[in-house]
């Protein structure tokens, strides 16, 4: 099959070798003319260090998703709209698109698939799951899942992506897998902090365990089945995102945990950290909704008006005693 994946950070570029193996025709677009030149004379993504880019098509051009019969949209969550709009006037009308980045949109508060959709008519899947790229583009097994409303789509995919060391299951609960997927990288952002601020296990079990209840209990009014947090794309996720130094959301948390701002923190890492743009999506998304979510509204008192991390533990550990599963959101 003929495939483009629309941006070659490191998981577009990763996803390009899962499908490159696979034996599809593969173009790799990048959004300037010289970052797709230094990909296709250097054979390597300096975000995917060690590993060698097969031989595939490398181009800046938007109009290399002309006859594409897949197209995976891949630019961070903050460029989707933008992107899209590039793309737009090539997509053949029976091309299929499946949108892999992990966010939601910046003031609109809408998910990817939204924002795609919005912009191209067209009814979108989601892939996401526990999957770093730097393991992804090395080979290491993974698990994902492939949600669609339309069953079909979603099994396409499968047969499209998986192979020995990727595996694909299928869901038709596309805003549980987005919502999973975007909002780990907030509670992410927070077990960095912990870590930074010397915690040891046991903070970071307390936050990454109610964590996946808030998301839950937001997703679950938004739509999302109970079932779906309790799969790859949400505790899978966040399992793989709360606890590895791949994740750049961890690694900045870190940094702000040690006493550094957001913004430098940011800096440091020196790549997209998606859970700060995620946090005031999700703190949107809970005034529109009415959904408690204490630990969003903390990191976004740290990230977006300088609170101490150190009152905002300590106002999340003074909370007035609840039932555990009170108001848990699985049900």
């Amino acid at each position: 099959m003929d495939i483009a994946v629309v941006g070659s950070g490191g998981w577009g570029t990763a996803l390009a070798l899962v499908l490159h193996e696979n034996g599809h025709h593969v173009t790799l677009w990048s959004f300037t003319e010289e970052e797709s030149r230094n990909l296709a004379e250097r054979r390597e993504n300096p975000l995917l260090k060690g590993v060698t880019l097969p031989d595939m098509t490398f181009t800046s051009d938007p109009a290399c998703v002309r006859g594409k019969k897949l197209v995976v949209m891949a630019s961070p969550s903050f460029a989707a709209r933008s992107t899209a709009l590039l793309v737009r006037p090539y997509l053949e009308p029976d091309a299929v698109l499946v949108s892999v980045a992990k966010g939601i949109e910046k003031d609109t508060s809408l998910r990817l698939t939204q924002v795609l959709h919005e912009v191209t008519g067209r009814t979108v899947a989601a892939l996401s799951g526990p999957s770093h790229a730097e393991e992804v583009g090395r080979g290491i097994p993974t698990g994902c899942v492939a949600a669609c409303e339309d069953i079909a789509v979603a099994h396409l995919l499968q047969d499209i992506f998986m192979n020995k060391r990727f595996r694909v299951y299928s869901s038709t609960d596309v805003i549980g897998v987005e919502l999973g997927a975007a909002l780990k990288n907030v509670i992410a952002l927070c077990a960095g902090i912990c870590d930074g601020m010397g915690f040891g296990d046991n903070t970071k079990a307390l936050l990454m365990t109610r964590g996946l209840t808030e998301t839950a209990r937001l997703g679950m009014t938004m739509g999302a089945r109970p079932e779906t947090f309790a799969g790859l794309s949400g505790v899978g996720d966040l399992i793989v995102t709360c606890t590895s130094m791949h994740s750049r959301n961890r690694r900045a948390g870190i940094l702000i945990g040690e006493g550094k701002s957001a913004q430098e923190a940011m800096k440091a890492v020196g790549a997209v950290v998606e859970g700060y743009y995620a946090t005031a999506s999700a703190m949107e998304l809970a005034r529109k909704t009415g959904v408690d979510m204490p630990i969003t509204q903390a990191a976004y008192h740290t990230l977006y008006e300088n609170a101490s991390v150190h009152d905002m533990l300590t106002d999340l550990m003074a909370r007035e005693r609840k039932n555990e599963l009170e108001d848990a959101g699985w049900k």
